[in-house]
């Protein structure tokens, strides 16, 4: 489990530098090396284009070097090139992490189809419960309770727990024919049961390949809307910063290798196992494509956050300006990465 997550993480990391040299390359930028694995060096693979493709000794992720981008002097370096070329470069490992992310949405949905959050339908229903008593059957669709339209099983819920030991007119849809059956919730019922006796789910819409990349960017498009609106929704207290925590590669693991535990005590088929994996590393690599565009030194949204003024005014900003802001940002950058680490050693991450 340990070398699977580590595997997947590291291929993600991996892509995300492809993104970078793959449009670098389309642009003709001067590229030096683009490794496998992290410094040392372990042994050059081979040379094509003056480009050096190596194996290095920590096999984890990757990284691409372009000539000169570490010294803006340098002449035909990365700093020497068009702007908005540089740009592009900038954002396509991000755009690489956001549309892997897509590709592995669009495989679970084309092969889980799509909830349909607004109708209930009845999974199960439990021996000598209200629910059996009145005539209710597995795949019935609970359309009304006393007149009102059931839209979610939050207003079946509701409705049920404000009518406890009242009768109530339920309308359901069975085989094409709608019938009304008369079901009284029981004031008191078992820890494992519910005031009907049933479990509810939602149908589920087989989606054509289109419709499966179109709700994996739906969801892709909802994961970075939230993201943009975490900072204000923990000054104005909508959510509070005991619900939110940063992870480090330790702690996403933890979450991980729970997910995964819980999918093996549970008996989950191994499709269905495997495309929870996608999806889970599809959110994952949805959110290093996202982290990695906040305007942070040393990410890449911190070196678009330079770039700015220049695409602007034409002008850079000046070198040592941004020396001392990416050094300072980098520095705080490791603090607090070094913190998060450390407390997902101590304080391990549980799932509810």
């Amino acid at each position: 489990m340990l070398l699977e997550f580590i595997i997947a993480l590291g291929l993600l990391i991996l892509l995300h530098e492809a993104g970078h040299f793959l449009v670098g390359l389309l642009f003709k930028f001067h590229i030096e090396e683009f490794g496998v694995g992290y410094p040392p060096k372990l042994v050059r693979l081979f040379t094509r284009n003056g480009i050096d493709y190596t194996l290095n000794w920590i096999p984890f992720g990757g990284f691409v070097r372009f000539k000169g981008e570490n010294d803006p002097q340098e002449a035909n370096g990365f700093y020497a090139q068009n702007k908005w070329k540089r740009l592009a470069v900038m954002l396509a490992g991000p755009a690489m992490n956001i549309l892997i992310g897509i590709v592995l949405f669009s495989i679970v949905f084309s092969n889980t189809g799509k909830a349909l959050t607004d109708q209930v339908l009845v999974q199960y229903v439990e021996p000598n419960t209200p629910a059996a008593v009145a005539g209710l059957l597995v795949d019935d669709h609970i359309l009304q309770l006393d007149g009102t339209p059931i839209d979610s099983m939050t207003t079946l819920s509701t409705l049920v727990q404000d009518n406890l030991g009242q009768q109530m007119d339920m309308l359901v849809e069975r085989g094409g024919q709608q019938l009304t059956l008369h079901i009284t919730p029981r004031e008191e019922w078992p820890e494992d049961q519910g005031p009907l006796g049933i479990v509810m789910t939602n149908p589920i819409q087989p989606l054509t390949i289109p419709e499966s990349i179109g709700n994996a960017l739906d969801w892709t498009r909802y994961q970075g809307e939230q993201l943009i609106k975490l900072p204000s929704q923990l000054i104005t207290g909508q959510v509070q910063t005991s619900e939110v925590r940063l992870l480090s590669p330790k702690g996403i693991y933890d979450v991980y290798a729970q997910v995964r535990t819980s999918e093996e005590a549970s008996g989950v088929d191994q499709k269905t196992e495997f495309l929870d994996i996608l999806w889970f590393f599809g959110i994952i690599s949805v959110s290093l494509g996202f982290t990695n565009l906040l305007p942070i030194p040393a990410l890449d949204g911190g070196r678009i956050l330079f770039l700015i003024p220049e695409l602007i005014t034409g002008k850079r900003l000046p070198e040592r300006f941004e020396g001392w802001v990416n050094t300072i940002g980098f520095t705080i950058l490791i603090m607090i990465m070094m913190f998060v680490f450390v407390k997902d050693f101590i304080s391990p991450v549980v799932l509810p």
